[in-house]
């Protein structure tokens, strides 16, 4: 996957924006292109673990992460571990190991009245990550902006 950027302008201020972007029921739906039915357990807060979550055929599962930063309006840094699967959390071996460390980094910035926001993702080797990205991020903001706006 390498590094990947995106960007979305809504017309809504910095603060509406983050709320949104994180809130229990707005993240419902604004992460739905990326997996029916998404959702997140844990604290957005630094140094926190966090769950990103799907319903599957066999129960509950997604990936274990951590808020490496949390700058509530500014930027928000999460950093992938692992994978749950089957109610295990696996943080090690083949089929982590080439994504585990992936960063995804949120910045909030304040433009002519509305939000910049800006989306980094770096690290891990699967390149048919890089198209499902690349198709699935446009599709998810252009929700979020409409929830925002």
């Amino acid at each position: 996957m390498g590094n990947l950027h995106f960007e979305i302008a809504i017309q809504a201020p910095v603060e509406k924006v983050y709320n949104t972007m994180l809130a229990d029921e707005s993240y419902r739906k604004w992460t739905n292109p990326f997996f029916p039915g998404s959702y997140y357990k844990g604290s957005w807060d630094k140094g926190a673990k966090i769950l990103f979550l799907a319903p599957g055929e066999q129960g509950e599962g997604g990936m274990v992460s951590r808020i490496k930063e949390n700058i509530p309006e500014q930027f928000v840094s999460i950093e992938h571990l692992g994978m749950l699967k089957d109610g295990k959390e696996i943080t090690s071996g083949p089929e982590v190991d080439s994504w585990a460390g992936a960063l995804e980094n949120y910045t909030f910035e304040s433009v002519d009245g509305g939000t910049l926001l800006k989306i980094d993702m770096h690290g891990g080797e699967d390149p048919n990550m890089t198209q499902y990205f690349n198709d699935t991020w446009p599709k998810a903001l252009e929700i979020l902006k409409k929830l925002c706006e």
